[in-house]
């Protein structure tokens, strides 16, 4: 878990304000069976493959499966800068993500993503912690240029809601 006092806060708070904003119909499914933004920041911690949905230039949706990693309660992951949903999110920043683990866990966040390391400008502040996170993850041997070869994003939130019915069996080892 690597997020501060404040970041639980604001993720509490999203979780919150999405899950009372929702459908009845999602609440009559979510409401009894969620976790709190601690719990979740527990839960989420290495690699956790994310569906990741983006659309095309003709409004078209596509989807796709990316490495994600929840750091300080958002999403990031990471392509190839070659990638067709590369070429989707810089024209169309707006996505959705999903994690799933059977019927034990759903996680289903949709917002606006960022670039942690655009080609030909600043990196985000914190792009050299994420890029330490990340190679001490997957290990630093020079398969590829972090900076060159891939792009990784932070998917900055508006909306997000957590199924988990069982808290036990997603913490049990």
């Amino acid at each position: 878990m690597r997020e501060t006092p404040e970041e639980l806060v604001d993720l509490q708070s999203l979780l919150s304000s999405s899950l009372s904003g929702s459908t009845a119909h999602l609440r009559s499914i979510v409401e009894g069976r969620t976790i709190t933004a601690a719990q979740l920041t527990g839960v989420l911690t290495g690699m956790c493959t994310l569906a990741l949905s983006t659309v095309t230039a003709q409004g078209e949706p596509r989807i796709s499966g990316v490495d994600g990693h929840f750091l300080h309660g958002r999403w990031h992951f990471g392509t190839a800068r070659t990638a067709a949903k590369a070429r989707h999110l810089a024209a169309r920043p707006a996505a959705s993500v999903a994690h799933l683990r059977g019927e034990d866990l759903g996680v289903f966040t949709h917002g606006t993503v960022e670039e942690m390391n655009p080609r030909g400008a600043e990196p985000t502040a914190d792009w050299q912690e994420l890029l330490a996170y990340l190679q001490h993850h997957y290990g630093d041997d020079d398969a590829f240029d972090w900076n060159h070869e891939v792009v990784y994003y932070r998917l900055n939130p508006h909306w997000m809601t957590v199924y988990a019915p069982d808290l036990d069996k997603l913490t049990a080892v």
